[in-house]
């Protein structure tokens, strides 16, 4: 190559850098300022932070921030349904877990104050229980009739929309408090100061891997896209459009590996599919919700080739500028530098844990 191709080429390298940082930053402050408003999650229209009372006023609480043994977690599931598994996944790296054990066996009257309370924390809170028939940590519900030796109260550190506060904390450890006075329990109660401060490293880091890949599919000059002709090629290649408007391609698990939507994000809907034109697709990867995102990233590259050839359109970037062959190796040695870093801090990409912290 000539100085003038080479020069060329470095210029096509940090562009498609830059294009990658961007979108990233983007993506991390569209989550934390606009993210809770399009989730399930109720707000604190009225949050107090509760004072935590004194030392000499506990039963028997310790301050202790070493791992606890036999780790759970127990994710939202539907009413009546108690799923034992994710109790599995609790751990202190990961959630404020307080550890309260009475004196004799207990229902779940005395945690009337956490079900009423459990969406005033900004993240998950979850509750496992050590039943005394089975021996075993499952998850429980406000209407169990078991009675359990010990329970877990815990409350997730991090979500997409960023760290608990230490006022949560401090609040949560509060109830957590009350129900231990209810039940005249034993509890183990960390400092929400240290656990703030891993929460915030925990934060950190979920920000560093928190990546989406978008590749766009655009229409040709002078020609728009057909709902029906998306929605028939997207069914071809096992693209299935679900509630919330986009095509999605899943595993059997039913967990989302790649997705197609508008790219202005207009929902799609099967009964108005005839009326729509668009100008143009977006096909996104959720890298850390995605097992093996760089495997993944292929199969969007050869999927985005796929689609565009049969909608008679082209595959380009963020820009609408044409994606060169460069560009993609650079995005896949980006992808593949966050699945090994979420490798190494032992939340793989994909994993569980991973799709609890990127939800």
């Amino acid at each position: 190559m000539n100085e003038l191709q080479i020069s060329l080429l470095g210029v096509g390298v940090f562009l498609v850098l830059a294009v990658f940082a961007y979108n990233w930053q983007q993506q991390r402050k569209y989550r934390r300022e606009y993210g809770a408003a399009f989730r399930h999650e109720h707000a604190d229209a009225l949050y107090h932070t509760v004072t935590e009372p004194p030392a000499d006023e506990e039963p028997a609480p310790e301050e202790d921030a070493s791992p606890m043994p036999d780790e759970v977690l127990a994710d939202e599931v539907p009413h009546g349904y108690v799923n034992n598994e994710v109790c599995a996944l609790l751990s202190d790296d990961t959630d404020y877990i307080a550890l309260i054990t009475p004196k004799s066996p207990a229902g779940t009257e005395a945690l009337a104050p956490l079900w009423q309370q459990r969406f005033d924390f900004d993240k998950s809170v979850n509750v496992c229980g050590l039943n005394t028939a089975s021996c075993e940590w499952e998850r429980v519900i406000a209407d169990s009739p078991i009675h359990y030796s010990s329970f877990k109260l815990a409350l997730q550190l991090v979500n997409r929309s960023g760290a608990v506060s230490e006022a949560k904390l401090t609040s949560f450890r509060a109830l957590a408090q009350a129900v231990t006075v209810e039940l005249r329990a034993h509890a183990v109660l960390p400092d929400p100061k240290k656990i703030a401060e891993r929460a915030g490293d925990l934060d950190k880091f979920c920000a560093s891997v928190d990546q989406v890949v978008a590749l766009n599919i655009l229409a040709g000059t002078d020609k728009l896209l057909a709902g029906e002709d998306i929605a028939h090629v997207a069914d071809q290649y096992n693209l299935n459009l679900q509630a919330d408007g986009t095509f999605h391609l899943t595993d059997a698990q039913e967990h989302t590996l790649l997705s197609l939507c508008n790219e202005d994000n207009t929902p799609f809907q099967n009964q108005t599919l005839g009326q729509v034109n668009v100008a143009c697709l977006t096909l996104l990867l959720d890298v850390p919700r995605t097992e093996q995102p760089t495997l993944g990233f292929d199969q969007m590259v050869a999927l985005a080739q796929k689609l565009a050839s049969r909608l008679g359109a082209s595959v380009v970037d963020a820009h609408h500028a044409t994606l060169s062959d460069a560009g993609i190796v650079l995005i896949r040695e980006q992808i593949s530098v966050v699945e090994e870093r979420m490798r190494i801090h032992k939340i793989p990409a994909g994993s569980a844990q991973a799709r609890r912290l990127f939800p």
